[in-house]
């Protein structure tokens, strides 16, 4: 089909009627000579010179189908469809035996429906319908501007800069090209090169409205962003974090560019200690873009820093997978120890201690939970109560003989499994621990002085 739109000299002319008087013989003779001087320019593909030698034709013999079916095929190499349209129905009308009529018909419908899909942001339907009247006129500028537009906006950019690049061999004045090839530069955050297609591009067409409004949101863009990397680095953090807000206001449609506008600002909000903002923030950078390593990076030190140790192993293995450095091997390495011993008993917790407690602290700590949870102390309550502070008290010992024994709080600390030291708590007696730090038995006693008063008795 599309062979059949791009060749004009496969059209014959009409034949020779008879009785042909001698000025008419010679008038269809210079006709065919204009024809066939607009084949040769058409072949070397110079259609508005070929359209002007087929309009010679026509203007010396107006009633030859093949003239008119040539100069279609004209039109439509030069993207003028409608004039096309208009040549191939008389062709038809002269010798219904020409195409040209739905070839023209099928690139209008084609257009209309690219037109109504832009409109709709449904650019891969665009691209479809353009490579389809691109079949039927494959050297129409207008279509393969329209076709590498919606690739820059669906994110394929080789594949819309090779397109416009090719144009722009041709034409390197086509404001069109120009303007595809600073979007995506601008898609691809490189915005000061971007500006520079765009200025270029209305150089070339002053009113060229879509490099207008590329332009200004690129130089609006670089603007902002570049005063909120000023205010972060002069540790102003909530005018950074006004600014990349505003930035990330003006063009929606920049992904890359947003993703990092994302990512600053959850750095902004980590510094704020708006840890779960910082998630979030660096969140909406990976679903921009989900090969943005830096955001993965600072979103899995804020869910070590809330002690979300699943979501930020599974946000290193993913860093690691990308990247096999040894920094990010042991960012890993502490997320997996950091996991395994949240999933055990927390002694610090336990104690009420800090994880940098001194020796005298850990001590007072202990002896402050002891005597609050010694079983004597509750032997009045419930079974249920006397069960729950029974379990507390075993507890309390425990994390004493962990964090009072250096070598032991340094396992402990490291994640490794004490049972290999030989402690085994399930078998561990809370009771050794407690007459060992008060002096043994008969040191201390409770003694009830009224219902739920208690008084505690040293020897």
């Amino acid at each position: 089909m599309a062979a059949a739109a791009a060749e004009c000299d496969v059209i014959m002319a009409a034949p020779e009627g008879p009785g042909l008087l001698g000025g008419e013989e010679a008038t269809r003779r210079e006709a065919e000579t204009f024809k066939e001087q607009g084949n040769a320019y058409y072949a070397k593909k110079d259609y508005n010179e070929a359209y002007n030698y087929y309009t010679k034709a026509i203007d010396a013999c107006p009633n030859n189908a093949s003239y008119y079916g040539n100069r279609a095929a004209t039109l439509m190499m030069l993207g003028k469809f409608r004039e096309a349209l208009g040549d191939a129905q008389q062709s038809v009308r002269l010798d219904d035996t020409f195409v040209r009529l739905k070839n023209a018909n099928a690139v209008l419908e084609y257009e209309r429906i690219a037109e109504i899909d832009f409109d709709k942001r449904d650019f891969r339907k665009v691209v479809f319908c353009m490579d389809r009247a691109l079949e039927f006129a494959p050297a129409c500028h207008r279509f393969k501007i329209l076709k590498a537009e919606c690739l820059a906006l669906l994110g394929r950019y080789p594949e819309a800069q090779s397109v416009a690049s090719d144009i722009l061999r041709m034409d390197s004045t086509n404001a069109d090209a120009l303007y595809v090839r600073g979007l995506c530069l601008y898609y691809e955050d490189c915005i000061e090169k971007a500006v520079q297609f765009f200025i270029q591009a209305l150089r070339m067409a002053p009113d060229h409205e879509k490099a207008c409004l590329a332009c200004r949101n690129a130089k609006a863009l670089k603007a902002k962003k570049e005063d909120g990397n000023k205010a972060f680095k002069e540790g102003n953090y909530k005018l950074a974090y006004e600014l990349y807000t505003e930035a990330l206001g003006i063009d929606p449609n920049n992904i890359k560019t947003n993703a990092k506008l994302y990512c600053n600002r959850g750095t902004v909000n980590s510094k704020l200690r708006k840890l779960e903002d910082a998630i979030d923030d660096c969140t909406n950078a990976i679903k921009l873009d989900d090969t943005y390593i830096k955001a993965y990076l600072r979103r899995a030190q804020c869910y070590m820093d809330t002690e979300q140790y699943e979501d930020a192993v599974r946000d290193y293995e993913k860093v690691y997978q990308t990247e096999k450095t040894k920094e990010h091997k042991q960012f890993l390495k502490n997320a997996q120890v950091e996991l395994k011993k949240s999933k055990r008993k927390d002694y610090y917790k336990i104690l009420g201690v800090d994880k940098n407690a001194s020796e005298d602290e850990i001590k007072k700590a202990y002896r402050k939970r002891a005597l609050m949870h010694h079983p004597d102390r509750h032997s009045g309550a419930s079974a249920e109560i006397q069960k729950e502070e029974e379990k507390k008290f075993k507890e309390v010992g425990e994390a004493f003989t962990i964090l009072s024994d250096p070598k032991k709080k340094a396992r402990y600390d490291s994640g490794q499994d004490l049972d290999e030291d030989g402690m085994n708590m399930a078998d561990f007696d809370a009771n050794n621990i407690f007459k060992a730090f008060f002096g043994g038995p008969g040191g201390f006693s409770f003694e009830a002085s009224g219902p739920g008063n208690f008084f505690f008795q040293f020897g």
